[in-house]
Order: C-alpha cells, then sequence, then structure tokens
C-alpha cells in the first residue's frame, strides 16, 4: 500500500529539518508512540499502540535512517515493526521531503510511505488501513506544528 500525506509546517525549512532528523524527539509527535531508544548507526527500537478498527496492537520494531540530503531536503526511513499478540507485522519505507513554504517562515512537508502489512492485521482491508494511515499523519502534522513552534521557530 502507498499513502502520500503532505502539510504545511509553520516554521523555517531548517528548523523543521533538524526537528525531523532528531528521531526520539520526532517520534514524541507520533500518535501512540509509548516508547523510543537510540541503537546506534541512525537505528531505534520502540513500541507503538495503535487501534485499527476493533483491535488494538502494539507494535515494537525498528526504525532506521536510511537516507539524509540536507541540501535536497529529502530523507529516508525503513521501519519494521510486529505484533506477537495478534500476529501481523508491518514494514514501511518513508521518503520524507521538506521543502520552504508558500508563506515566509513556513515549510511544506510530503511523506510518501510505500507499506506492506502483513497477517491477522493485513485482513482489515486496504480502505480501513488507508483511514487509520490518514488519521494518524494528520494528528503527526498538528503535533510537529505545535512541537516545532515550542522550539522558538514560528
Amino acid at each position: 500500500m502507498k499513502f502520500e500525506h503532505a502539510s504545511t509546517v509553520p516554521a523555517p525549512r531548517a528548523t523543521v529539518w533538524r526537528f525531523l532528523m532528531d528521531v526520539p524527539r520526532v517520534a514524541r509527535c507520533v500518535p501512540g508512540v509509548e516508547s523510543i531508544e537510540a541503537l546506534g548507526d541512525d537505528r531505534y527500537r520502540g513500541l507503538l499502540r495503535v487501534s485499527v478498527g476493533p483491535i488494538r496492537l502494539a507494535l515494537a520494531g525498528e526504525v532506521a535512517v536510511t537516507l539524509q540530503d540536507e541540501a535536497a531536503g529529502i530523507a529516508g526511513m525503513r521501519a519494521t515493526a510486529a505484533d506477537k499478540g495478534a500476529g501481523g507485522a508491518v514494514s514501511a519505507d518513508l521518503r520524507i521531503e521538506v521543502r520552504d513554504g508558500a508563506a515566509p517562515g513556513t515549510s511544506e512537508l510530503r511523506i510518501t510511505t510505500d507499506a506492506q502489512v502483513m497477517g491477522r492485521i493485513g485482513e482489515f482491508g486496504q480502505p480501513i488501513i488507508k483511514r487509520k494511515a490518514d488519521q494518524t499523519m494528520s494528528e503527526f502534522a498538528a503535533n510537529l506544528a505545535r512541537a516545532v513552534a515550542g522550539t522558538g521557530a514560528a
């Protein structure tokens, strides 16, 4: 499944970029993230609790930063996680783009996710998974805007 999400962030591009590349900090903006710890070499382990349809999931997994090109404003991340209780797993490649926004002092953020959903989690079907992804990304964008504004950037 492929998802594309875009939002405007009320902060300059350089500020947004620095914030996004601080994985433990940006993880606190993702709804449901309970823990995140650095493993070294741009790799992190964490736990995400999320409800999809009637099922609550505890996805334990890893995130690795695979690309950081600040000049181009492009980053890549690979996430893998599984829920042993629900018998499912998720694997996702994310492409993150940060551009100067249309208004001064703003940035445009675009996140493209190519996800594979396996096991019982995949049985929900694409419409339900897409709706949850859209909701999560909307909450993430709002949390990111608040967090970046809290850095004195906006």
